[in-house]
C-alpha cells in the first residue's frame, strides 16, 4: 500500500448497494455493518432490530460475529493449503489477549475454537475464570508469553495455573525463567522465543536486532539443553516472532526463513520439538485498499518448512499462529455525531465530534496510523472534504493523522450527521485504558455489544460508560 484510504473519496453520493468492504454496505442512504442499521441505533427509536430504543453518542460497537469468522476465515485457508500441498503438521490458531482482553472477546474467541496466548500476571486470573466457566478446555494450550523471571508473581500465578490447566505452556525470555519451572513440581512442556525481528533474512542480522525479546543463538542452544536435561520438562515449541503488518506475502517470509532453518537444525538435536510459533503479524485489513493474499502466505509458508525439513532429514512442525489484530481488528467501531461545524478560513471545513479521537484511538496520534472512517446517514448526498477534531483543547485531537496525506471525505449536510470509526478493535481500547480516566477528562462512552443466534436474529447488550462521579473518584475526589 501507498497512501492509506479510509474511506469515500469523492464529492459524489455514494450509490446505493455500494460495498466498502466485505461487511460494510450502504442501503438507502445509511451504512450497515452487515444487515446492521448503524444510523437506526441513535435514529427512529433504535429501529426494528430490537434495541427497542434509541441510544446516544457517543458510543462504542462491539460486533462479535465477525471474530468468529475471522477465526474460522484463517483455519479454513491453512486447512486448505495443508490439503493442497500435503503438509504432514497441523495448525493451531491462537488468540494473542493482548489486543483486545474485554470478557466478550475472550469468551468468543474460545468458543470460535482458538487457543489461549497470554503475556501478565492477570491474564493468568482471566484465564482460571474462563476455566471456571468451562469456555477454556484441557484441550487448548494456554501459551505464557513476556518476562516471568524468579519471584514475579506472574512466574508464580503461571504455576499456579498448572495445576488447574495439563496444557500450559511458558515461552522462556531469559535463561533466568526456567529454574521457577524446575522447582515447581509439575511437569511442563515449555517454549523458547528467538530474538528477532524485523528484517532478519540471515543470523547475522537475527542476532544483530535490537529486541528486547528471546534469546540469542548461544542461550537458546542453552536452553534447549537445559529443558532437555530437567527431568520435568520437555521442549515442545520454537518462537519466533518478526513484526506486525507486513503485508507483502513474500517478505514477510523472507524474515521467518532464518526461524525455519533453526528450527529444524534443533529439532535434529530435540526430538520432543514439534511446534513452529511464528507469533503474531498476521496482517488486518484497517484500511480500505488493504491488500494480503492470506492463501498464497500460507503456501509460501509450509512449503518452506516441507523443502526445509526435508533437508534436514526432520518431520514438518504443527504452525501456530498468535493473531491479536487479526482477530479483533474489526469487531470493534466508534460512532460519534457531528456537533459542529467550523469553516474557521482553514483550506477544508474543520468537522467537531462529541469525543475524543486521540483517547479513543491512541494509534491515531502516537504513530499515525490509519483506520476507516464512513458516515452511518446522509450518503446519498453531496460530500466535501473535511478535517476531523475532537472535543479535547488538544492540537493533536485531530483526523487524519498530522502528516498524513490521506483525504479525508463526508457529507456537506450535516445535520444529524453520525460517523463512525472502523477497525479499531485491536489494542485501541486497552491502550486508552478501560474505565480509566482520560485526556481531558471526558467519561468513557457506552458500549453496546452486539451477537447473532444461530438464525441470524441480533442480540443487544448495552453496557453503561462513565458517569461524571466515575471519573471523579478515579481521580481521588471523594463524591
Amino acid at each position: 500500500m501507498t497512501r492509506a484510504i479510509i474511506g469515500w473519496e469523492s464529492e459524489d453520493p455514494v450509490p446505493n448497494r455500494y460495498y466498502f468492504n466485505d461487511y460494510l454496505n450502504v442501503r438507502n442512504g445509511r451504512l450497515h455493518f452487515e444487515d446492521l442499521d448503524l444510523a437506526q441505533i441513535f435514529l427512529d427509536g433504535g429501529g426494528e432490530e430490537g434495541l427497542g430504543q434509541a441510544l446516544r453518542s457517543p458510543l462504542e460497537i462491539v460486533y462479535l460475529p465477525i471474530i468468529r469468522y475471522r477465526i474460522a476465515q484463517m483455519q479454513r485457508v491453512f486447512a486448505e493449503v495443508i490439503a493442497e500441498i500435503g503438509y504432514n503438521g497441523r495448525f493451531h490458531y491462537t488468540y494473542a489477549s493482548k489486543a483486545n482482553a474485554a470478557e466478550e472477546v475472550i469468551r468468543t474467541t474460545l468458543g470460535a475454537g482458538a487457543h489461549h496466548e497470554m503475556s501478565s500476571t492477570i491474564d493468568v486470573d482471566i484465564a482460571r475464570h474462563m476455566i471456571q466457566l468451562g469456555l477454556l478446555t484441557p484441550d487448548r494450550m494456554v501459551i505464557c508469553n513476556g518476562f516471568k523471571p524468579a519471584g514475579s508473581h506472574y512466574a508464580q500465578n503461571i504455576i499456579r495455573l498448572r495445576r488447574d490447566h495439563e496444557q500450559v505452556i511458558p515461552v522462556i525470555e531469559d535463561l533466568s525463567e526456567i529454574p521457577p519451572l524446575l522447582q515447581s513440581g509439575y511437569h511442563f512442556s515449555v517454549g523458547l522465543r528467538q530474538k528477532s525481528y524485523g528484517p532478519n533474512t540471515t543470523e547475522a542480522e537475527m542476532e544483530a536486532a535490537n529486541s528486547r525479546f528471546g534469546l540469542d543463538l548461544q542461550a537458546m542452544w542453552k536452553a534447549a539443553d537445559y529443558v532437555a536435561a530437567a527431568p520435568n520438562l520437555s521442549l515442545k515449541m520454537y518462537h519466533y516472532m518478526v513484526g506486525s503488518q507486513l503485508v507483502d506475502e513474500a517478505t514477510f517470509l523472507s524474515y521467518l526463513r532464518p526461524g525455519i532453518e533453526l528450527y529444524a537444525r534443533l529439532r535434529q538435536r530435540h526430538p520432543t520439538l514439534s511446534i513452529f510459533n511464528f507469533g503474531g503479524g498476521m496482517p488486518a485489513p484497517m484500511t480500505l485498499n488493504f491488500e494480503f493474499d492470506y492463501h498464497h502466505f500460507v503456501r509460501l509458508l509450509l512449503t518452506a518448512f516441507q523443502q526445509t525439513c526435508a533437508r534436514y532429514g526432520v518431520p514438518e512442525p504443527d504452525i501456530m499462529g498468535e493473531f491479536g489484530r487479526y482477530t479483533t481488528s474489526e469487531h470493534g467501531a466508534h460512532l460519534f455525531k457531528i456537533v459542529l461545524t467550523k469553516d474557521n478560513h482553514s483550506a477544508k471545513p474543520w468537522y467537531i465530534i462529541d469525543g475524543s479521537i486521540m483517547s479513543s484511538f491512541p494509534d491515531s496520534w502516537a504513530l499515525g496510523e490509519h483506520f476507516i472512517v464512513l458516515p452511518l446517514n446522509h450518503l446519498d448526498k453531496p460530500f466535501q472534504q473535511v478535517q476531523l477534531g475532537g472535543i479535547t483543547c488538544d492540537s493533536d485531537d485531530v483526523y487524519p493523522p498530522k502528516g498524513s496525506e490521506t483525504p479525508l471525505y463526508l457529507p456537506v449536510e450535516t445535520d444529524d450527521l453520525y460517523i463512525g470509526f472502523f477497525s479499531i478493535g485491536a489494542y485501541q481500547e486497552m491502550l486508552g485504558g478501560v474505565r480509566g480516566s482520560k485526556h481531558c477528562v471526558l467519561p468513557e462512552a457506552n458500549e453496546l455489544i452486539v451477537d447473532r443466534t444461530n438464525n441470524g436474529r441480533y442480540q443487544f447488550q448495552l453496557l453503561p460508560g462513565q458517569a461524571p462521579g466515575d471519573v471523579l473518584r478515579n481521580l481521588g475526589y471523594h463524591v
